[in-house]
């Protein structure tokens, strides 16, 4: 995996030079839009963005106008050291927020100087899969386009299915401040049209919930699930009544996907139709250690609860 110590791109000089902006931005019809990027930083430049006793991440605040949040060091994302940073505002702010960032950044790293084109590096957006279909476009017109526009190198990351309830794919992108600047607002205004992007703005930093039944590497990237039979092999189905599945899975299946990464167990629902022999339930399947297992079923069996008590109310 690469790393992220090179992961931006930025510096004094490049943004004195910068041209205009263009008059009207892909972003600019939802300027208004509350939104959101996370991307990832090292553990290790992290300080820089937080400044002594918090004064950086305040002074980029107050300049762009956008609320920066910084994991904390156990919050990194899965298979790798790093930590997430959530920025989120009106588009504009972001953007002006970002742009403090990775100059902030270039300055901690030691980035070679093309004359030519000045310095590319990469940064590292987290995207959730149900979005970044509106990223890549049907038979991939849009992300050609977007590369395109913006000049920029963007690549989409496989799904790591090594991570139980992980639902976010890496979005890389490669090529100088202006280039990549421009890639992240042609991205915001494709995410700015997707309704289901929004609904991951609850738990950004919810990815050391998926850690629970996992080993780590020797250099801390994290592992797929231990071979431990305990881990492995155990399963339990219950039964949810069909007409509170609804509740269970959430919008887009947010619930399902929170049960998930903070159990750190494998949920799978029977289709419609399947149900536990004599009754009209559904069948939820619980894989993972005895102590996800249990604890899936408590957070299940929660929502039926509260779905029945307001059903009698």
């Amino acid at each position: 995996m690469e790393s992220t110590e090179s992961s931006y791109v930025s510096s004094p000089e490049a943004a004195r030079n910068r041209s205009p902006p263009p008059p009207k931005s892909p972003t600019s019809g939802n300027v208004e839009k509350p939104m959101y990027i996370r991307f990832l930083v090292s553990n290790a430049t992290a300080g820089s963005v937080i400044g002594k006793g918090g004064s950086t991440i305040t002074e980029f605040q107050s300049k762009s106008g956008a609320r920066i949040q910084l994991s904390r060091n156990h919050e990194t994302f899965p298979g790798t050291s790093d930590r997430i940073i959530m920025v989120s505002g009106a588009i504009d702010d972001i953007l002006k927020a970002m742009e403090l960032i990775l100059a902030k950044l270039f300055d901690e790293l030691n980035v070679e100087d093309n004359e030519d084109v000045g310095p590319r590096t990469k940064v590292r957006l987290i995207v959730p899969n149900s979005s970044c279909g509106s990223i890549i476009g049907k038979g991939g017109a849009t992300i050609k386009s977007l590369i395109e526009d913006s000049q920029a190198g963007i690549k989409i990351s496989p799904l790591d299915n090594n991570f139980y309830g992980l639902n976010d794919r890496l979005v890389t992108l490669t090529g100088t401040l202006d280039e990549q600047m421009q890639a992240i607002d042609l991205i915001l205004s494709k995410l700015c049209e997707d309704p289901h992007y929004s609904q991951a703005m609850h738990a950004p930093f919810s990815y050391a919930a998926t850690y629970y039944s996992m080993s780590y590497a020797p250099n801390g990237t994290g592992g797929k699930f231990p071979n431990h039979k305990e881990d492995r092999s155990n399963s339990i189905t219950i039964g949810v009544p069909d007409e509170h599945i609804g509740l269970v899975l959430g919008r887009g299946g947010r619930n399902i996907m929170e049960i998930s990464q903070v159990s750190g167990a494998r949920i799978k629902i029977s289709d419609r139709g399947d149900f536990m022999s004599g009754t009209t339930d559904r069948k939820v399947t619980i894989t993972g250690s005895q102590r996800a297992i249990h604890q899936a079923e408590c957070m299940i069996m929660q929502k039926v609860a509260n779905a029945t008590e307001r059903m009698m109310d």
